[in-house]
């Protein structure tokens, strides 16, 4: 049975109205679409949302997996961030030594997949973290190409926009970016250029995009021992929440492992927990070089950001590379609780995960505009398309779905052209995961 929401469908609280008529005065033009998800958060708890006009919504968004503990946060590093407040906030790490950055150093390495010596560099996002592995790359192999995927998203700076491709918008007007970037398809079992159904034969869709990586990439365009690393999501995020077939990376980083190049695990929307391990790469049985980190990485409090390295990859000198805030004494204290948290949430994450894989594959079989389904732990999405044979992306109906779930009071949030991804905090419960779902399905059925 669903609770009671206090949500007039269509509507839009005078609060809410006058919040976003300033915001779009004040502040600057980022993703906001007012006509999209006019939602004007006030206040969290647990798993719930509420407004500035008091409706209260269920939340399937996480803040983009960033609030993974609920709102607040984990009474635990609500605990331990209040106690640090009154010791140090922040502490130049990078001039001096603080012992709460060395913590959490100590404890990413010890979590980080491989037994080689590995060391930390602190930022404040996932875009610095990018930049940072990118530096480290560049500067550890002495190469200076870099090869990522088509649809992937690894952040909007300078360095790290020349790694995305996710959609056109995010590079418009921008170039020049970083030069030294060559895309090649991602291995989507759904949509790839070459038409497989990568779900009946992963092991066509795998050859194909290491052939066009071997065969055109180092034949045609640079020669591999002139790439220094490939970046890639474990399971691309903004493109759609797409999980690659599971020989994928293994094979990949033979190939790397072949020629000496690194490769770059963006962790940054999959990491911590998401996907019911503490790093979605665990799920493929491979050791990467290099792991970024960022988003959940504080429990929702506090921003930063982490790469994680082999530790011969180290930086040659003091001074090439660096951050001010990244690291502080109050962000580190907040990412060991949130680690030590979310190693006890696993268990619950890979408990409901049956739940969204039956519930997700029943609606992909019953609603001819469900294209597909996909996730692994608490990390799904269900990609919305005019029809099944055809494929196309329907992202008006997209809207529709997202729309008519917010009047219902059910936050979900869009990725990819028309996809929709469903990423509740880590700490929900059966029951709120099923009333989620029952919210999604009657805003399937009205669109």
């Amino acid at each position: 049975m669903l609770p009671e929401v206090k949500i007039i469908p269509g509507s839009l609280g005078s609060k809410s109205r006058i919040w976003i008529e300033k915001h779009h005065k004040y502040v600057a033009t980022t993703t906001h679409d007012p006509e999209h998800l006019p939602l004007v958060i006030d206040r969290g708890e647990g798993v719930w949302l509420f407004d500035v006009d008091g409706n209260r919504y269920l939340d399937f968004s996480s803040g983009i997996s960033v609030n993974n503990l609920g709102y607040p946060s984990h009474p635990e590093v609500l605990k331990a961030v209040e106690e640090q407040l009154h010791r140090l906030g922040h502490a130049a790490g990078t001039d001096f030594y603080n012992p709460y950055q060395v913590m959490l150093a100590e404890k990413l390495v010890s979590i980080a997949p491989g037994e080689k010596e590995k060391k930390v560099f602190f930022a404040n996002s996932g875009t610095e973290a990018n930049e940072a592995a990118l530096k480290i790359v560049r500067q550890a192999t002495g190469r200076k190409f870099i090869i990522a995927f088509l649809g992937a998203f690894h952040g909007r700076t300078y360095g790290s926009i020349a790694l995305t491709a996710s959609k056109t918008v995010h590079r418009k007007t921008f170039f020049p970016w970083m030069p030294g970037v060559i895309h090649v398809p991602y291995p989507n079992p759904y949509r790839n250029p070459w038409g497989i159904n990568g779900y009946e034969n992963p092991e066509e869709l795998v050859n194909r995009v290491l052939e066009y990586i071997e065969e055109y990439v180092f034949d045609k365009l640079v020669p591999p021992e002139e790439v220094a690393a490939v970046f890639t999501e474990p399971i691309q995020g903004e493109g759609g929440y797409v999980v690659p077939p599971k020989q994928f990376f293994p094979e990949l980083k033979k190939l790397l492992d072949k020629y000496g190049i690194l490769l770059v695990d963006d962790e940054v929307q999959m990491g911590l927990g998401r996907t019911g391990e503490m790093f979605a790469i665990n799920h493929f049985k491979v050791v990467p070089d290099i792991i970024s980190l960022a988003k959940a990485l504080s429990g929702g409090l506090i921003p930063i950001g982490a790469t994680i390295f082999r530790a011969d990859l180290d930086f040659k000198e003091p001074g090439m590379h660096s951050n001010t805030f990244g690291g502080n004494a109050l962000a580190s204290i907040a990412a060991l609780k949130t680690i030590e948290v979310i190693e006890k949430l696993l268990p619950n994450i890979k408990k409901l995960e049956p739940l969204f894989r039956e519930t997700l594959t029943e609606w992909r079989n019953k609603y001819e505009f469900i294209g597909d389904a996909r996730g692994l732990g608490l990390a799904w999405a269900i990609e919305i398309v005019k029809d099944k044979k055809s494929k196309k992306p329907d992202p008006s109906r997209r809207g529709k779905i997202l729309r008519n779930a917010l009047n219902k009071g059910l936050v979900l949030l869009g990725c990819g052209k028309s996809a929709i991804r469903l990423i509740p905090p880590l700490i929900i419960d059966e029951e709120h995961a099923k009333i989620g779902l029952e919210i999604l399905e009657k805003a399937i059925r009205e669109a």
